[in-house]
């Protein structure tokens, strides 16, 4: 029997990830160098990725940035970008069916719970959460299962009595790692990334109501 719902949180809740990408792309291209969506997928939903941004274009151009002054101008244009985006659909109605069918929910994401906290106490989601951890919680993030553990733990659920919402291949491995079901809604962005590792994809989460959804698993 499901008894809780994980959430994701970039790309999931908010697609973040497309402003993020695009606000580096932005950097690379004022430099000179292109910037492969292929290298950025390494690190979508994860912090700890192989690919470090900053390394690879002070290796390209051969030399120090001016950190500071490049970071500001790409922070405001990502911040931009991410203020004028909608709560992906279906979130919100997620939520709140949760809530009125007695689940728990949680929240495990490879950001920083400042990024996390900041942007769902924005858009009035936060109250909806019983447990929320993030990259400042744990050693390892995702891909590796240990956020989806400490959600777990913190929730009092097991593996296979909790549903997570991915939206990234590293997203997913970290939760299925963990034990628990994962359903892939993935955004424009990572819907070009392998995802069949997922129990099931949806294209939104407004396309099957939540109660659907909970049959499918409860069946299982």
């Amino acid at each position: 029997m499901i008894r809780a719902l994980i959430f994701d949180f970039d790309g999931l809740i908010l697609e973040t990830e497309g402003p993020s990408y695009r606000s580096w792309e932005q950097v690379y291209r004022s430099f000179g160098f292109p910037l492969p969506f292929s290298t950025w997928a390494t690190i979508i939903g994860t912090s700890k990725g192989g690919f470090d941004p900053r390394l690879e274009l002070e290796r390209l151009v051969g030399g120090a940035v001016d950190w500071e002054r490049v970071d500001l101008k790409r922070r405001e244009h990502e911040r931009g970008l991410i203020e004028a985006l909608p709560i992906q659909p279906g979130v919100e109605q997620y939520l709140k069916d949760a809530r009125r069918l007695g689940l728990k929910t949680g929240l495990a994401s490879s950001s920083s719970c400042r990024w996390v906290m900041g942007h769902l106490t924005q858009r009035g989601l936060v109250e909806y959460f019983d447990c929320i951890r993030g990259s400042d919680d744990v050693h390892r993030t995702k891909p590796d299962p240990e956020l989806y553990l400490s959600v777990l733990k913190e929730l009092g659920v097991r593996g296979d009595e909790a549903i997570a919402l991915e939206d990234s291949p590293n997203g997913i491995r970290a939760a299925k790692e963990a034990g628990l079901y994962c359903v892939a809604v993935p955004n424009p962005l990572t819907r070009q990334l392998a995802l069949s590792e997922a129990d099931l994809q949806l294209e939104s989460l407004g396309e099957l109501p939540l109660e659907e959804l909970l049959a499918r698993f409860n069946l299982k």
